[in-house]
């Protein structure tokens, strides 16, 4: 097994890519702290690996809240002795509209879930992964940081700030052995979110739109980003940090 006895924490597992990361992880051995801030469905994904024979164990968590990230670090560290990779995958978006008609709560809790998030996460775990000897952090980003669509201007810009941190932080935290990389998935329409990335409801015409600027002709899926997920969590990359995987059917060519 390829993560066979780590300790992972899966932000935002209840649901769509990270429920298919977290199921992924423990498939290869991991064990696996499933959070999210709605706990029926964190409960229902950590239930759902247990009955297949992984472990898991959820624990709810506000991923803005800095006491909360710092119970969710504890937690792991508490219930497997460790913590060997984080995996920032909780994400928000507002409504696909122009710019100027985001309101300013809307931006707040765009920057709030995709940005601070990433900040808590490093100020609550680096400090275990120090003084373990490293770890890794595995921070999904967006094809939208690299080649973004007109009406997601703020939450392009989020998750462009996701892959500029990633790579600043793996450069200032490489000569601690802690690894920091980051995966931009393409629309994934099954993710909660379709419906504010297309602006209205998942018309095929809507759907349509998007598929055709995927020149492999289809959608992410959750598995296709847990995929790379797990290789980057893995020994196989111990050597890569400060990249940014596409996984997105060569939309950013």
């Amino acid at each position: 097994m390829r993560l066979k006895d780590l300790s992972i924490i899966v932000t935002g597992a209840g649901s769509g890519i990270g429920e298919g990361i977290a199921l992924r992880m423990a498939q290869e051995g991991a064990q696996v702290i499933v959070n999210d801030i709605d706990h029926a469905k964190g409960e229902r994904v950590a239930s759902a690996i247990v009955a297949a024979g992984g472990r898991a164990s959820f624990f709810g968590a506000d991923v803005t809240k800095s006491a909360d990230m710092k119970a969710l670090v504890q937690a792991a560290v508490e219930r497997h002795g460790k913590l060997n990779a984080m995996v920032n995958n909780a994400g928000w978006t507002h409504r696909n509209q122009p710019a100027l008609e985001v309101s300013e709560d809307e931006f707040d809790r765009v920057y709030a879930v995709n940005v601070k998030s990433i900040y808590l996460a490093t100020i609550h775990a680096v400090p275990e992964f120090r003084r373990q000897g490293g770890g890794s952090f595995i921070n999904i980003a967006s094809t939208a940081g690299v080649r973004p669509r007109p009406g997601l201007t703020w939450y392009n810009g989020s998750k462009g700030a996701v892959i500029t941190t990633s790579k600043s932080l793996a450069a200032e935290l490489g000569p601690d052995n802690i690894r920091v990389n980051c995966i931009n998935p393409v629309m994934n329409p099954t993710t909660g979110l379709g419906v504010s990335f297309a602006g209205g409801e998942l018309t095929e015409e809507r759907l349509q739109k998007f598929r055709s600027t995927i020149p492999l002709g289809r959608f992410s899926t959750a598995l296709d980003v847990a995929n790379a997920a797990l290789f980057l969590a893995s020994e196989e990359a111990a050597f890569i940090s400060g990249v940014c995987i596409e996984v997105d059917g060569a939309r950013c060519v």
